[in-house]
């Protein structure tokens, strides 16, 4: 059972303070440490001009956007190196659509196969570089932790700029310039940045310096214009590499979906379509536009599926696509290999429960699988799902002829970074974030002690913490409260995410007035309530019909007249151009 934290109220001198505010609005803002105005102001209201930070408050902003400019006027070789997720995507198409605006002739990108190549740069691809003249390489989502093949790079006489936002190892590549807002010393007021948005600072970093001697792009368009029209990308890879929206990233997120909403990008509108996002005419179907729920649950996965099932260059082609035919196949691709992957993971799911059962390691504080032939793109997904059913860390490891490649999804009590810098003797490489990480095994035969090492780390880090999913919830409500108002209202607060989640309300003692079964098999719940007056209020509860999912089979125990405690979400549900409000249902108890 999730445990329910009820966030406290904010202050008499804080509602006080603000008068003109809905008290709902005030106490979210209030648990959101929104607290003087200024804050208040630039997070309800975030202005694109104010609010964007200046790319040369990086340290090495100047330096790197001369060595850029250098290069292309001397018409060097230039490489955009990428990664195979929506970030590193979205980085290196924003990178190189830019690099060939300002006039660079000589510019390619390098998106590493996820199976063949691993994350970041290798030797085989400085090699590579090598063999292909390249004068100068851009890393983009990548690049910090990978001081040998740097030092190689730089042996070779190329020239390499970092731009990244993964956690800064101790020691530091010997590149000529690195844009990282998390580097040890470094100024810029930002650190949360994703990899796209950093590589958009570098991008409008080149713009500030081209336009002092060029008052258009070569194509006739302005500096300004071609800048906000990449914020659609920036927002894609923000919201899929689940960065806090707060501060620029916020401002950049909530700008990009007003550019989404009206892209001109071709590979964008074609993955619209195959998502199910346009109505027979080719307009979005939510009048109101896409959220970041859309692009979290159905676009990123889209783009994410072609580096786990294939090669992420087939996201690449769909970004950077101006045919129009081109874009369709490949969104068609990209949705055939999203659908793939879900099949595949759910298969990998099974057999590492299956795993975790037969070892026995349910009583453990760390869930820790590996099988052959598990693929490389799939782990962090299965490491994710095994994180949720367990609420503990989970690490998924694929066992390849020559080495053992692993991925792993935390729990906020667990830093999952930590853990593999306080163990790096039994790493080749790693990289990640508290909450999520990537690895492969120093070799093959310390899988065992690997497993012991870390058994035994997680018991004594966890020793005494009890382990319990929780939900946050922002406030106790009124269900009559509930309305299109407050929903309008509440809606300044998207986009919604890390640091920025979307709002949950608890509502206790409600009468049940009906249960109805709805989906296939009956696996979700319409529940009908009502609350302080005679208004029946429709919620929905997703999977809350599945009894594999819920034991207590809330089909079958909840009747008409039942009195029931609801968290949940304020959400609309639409169909042939009708709305109405929805509650959609975060779990649920019987009332005391």
């Amino acid at each position: 059972m999730k445990k329910w934290i009820v966030l406290p109220p904010p202050s008499k001198d804080f509602l006080s303070s603000h008068p003109e505010l809905p008290t709902i609005v005030s106490t979210l803002l209030w648990n959101r440490h929104l607290r003087d105005q200024k804050q208040i102001d630039e997070f309800l209201n975030p202005d694109y001009e104010t609010d964007i930070h200046d790319p040369f408050l990086f340290s090495q902003m100047g330096k790197a956007v001369k060595i850029i400019l250098d290069a292309i006027a001397q018409n060097r070789n230039i490489v955009v190196h990428g990664d195979y997720d929506a970030d590193g995507v979205s980085a290196a198409t924003i990178l190189i659509n830019t690099l060939k605006k300002i006039g660079a002739k000589n510019v390619s990108v390098f998106i590493p196969h996820r199976e063949i190549d691993g994350y970041g740069l290798n030797e085989n691809t400085v090699e590579y570089f090598k063999e292909q003249k390249i004068d100068l390489i851009i890393t983009c989502d990548c690049g910090v932790s990978n001081f040998k093949e740097i030092e190689l790079v730089k042996k070779y006489g190329m020239q390499v700029i970092i731009t990244d936002h993964h956690v800064v190892p101790a020691n530091i590549p010997p590149a000529d310039a690195i844009i990282h807002h998390l580097m040890p010393g470094e100024p810029y007021p930002d650190k949360g940045l994703c990899g796209a948005a950093v590589a958009f600072k570098l991008v409008q970093g080149l713009l500030k310096e081209h336009k002092k001697s060029n008052e258009l792009l070569p194509d006739g368009q302005t500096h300004e214009a071609y800048e906000k029209w990449m914020l659609d990308l920036v927002a894609i890879a923000s919201i899929g590499d689940m960065v806090p929206l707060i501060g620029e990233s916020r401002t950049l997120t909530r700008y990009g979906l007003t550019v989404i909403n009206k892209t001109k990008n071709f590979g964008l509108k074609k993955l619209f379509k195959y998502a199910g996002l346009l109505d027979d005419n080719d307009k979005l179907k939510n009048a109101s536009g896409l959220s970041s729920e859309n692009i979290s649950y159905q676009i990123v996965p889209r783009l994410n599926a072609a580096g786990r099932m294939d090669h992420a260059n087939s996201a690449f082609a769909l970004l950077s696509t101006n045919d129009e035919s081109e874009a369709d196949t490949l969104a068609a691709q990209l949705n055939k290999n999203n659908v793939d992957r879900q099949k595949l993971t759910e298969k990998i799911v099974n057999e590492a429960l299956a795993q975790i059962k037969e070892e026995h390691q349910e009583n453990k504080n760390i869930l820790l699988v590996a099988k052959e032939n598990w693929p490389t793109g799939i782990l962090g997904l299965v490491s994710g799902k095994i994180r949720e059913q367990f609420y503990k860390p989970a690490l998924v490891m694929g066992i390849a002829p020559d080495e053992i490649t692993g991925s792993g999804r935390s729990i906020p009590e667990f830093n999952l970074i930590k853990a593999l810098q306080d163990n790096a003797d039994l790493f080749e490489k790693f990289g990640g974030h508290p909450q999520a990480c990537g690895f492969t095994l120093k070799n093959k035969d310390i899988l065992n002690e690997f497993k012991e090492r870390f058994f035994k780390y997680t018991e004594e880090k966890l020793k005494g913490l009890e382990l319990t999913p929780q939900i946050t919830i922002d406030a106790e409500v009124d269900l009559d409260e509930v309305d299109w108002k407050l929903y309008d209202l509440l809606q300044k607060f998207e986009p919604f995410g890390v640091g920025n989640e979307e709002p949950k309300y608890l509502a206790r003692n409600l009468t049940v007035s009906s249960v109805v079964p709805v989906g296939n098999d009956g696996k979700h719940l319409r529940l009908m309530v009502k609350h302080n007056s005679h208004l029946i209020k429709k919620t929905i509860g997703f999977g809350l019909g599945d009894c594999n999912k819920h034991p207590l089979n809330w089909k079958e125990c909840l009747k008409p007249g039942d009195k029931i405690d609801l968290v949940f979400r304020i959400s609309v549900n639409q169909w042939n151009g009708n709305r109405e409000l929805q509650l959609t249902i975060e779990d649920i108890r019987k009332s005391q």
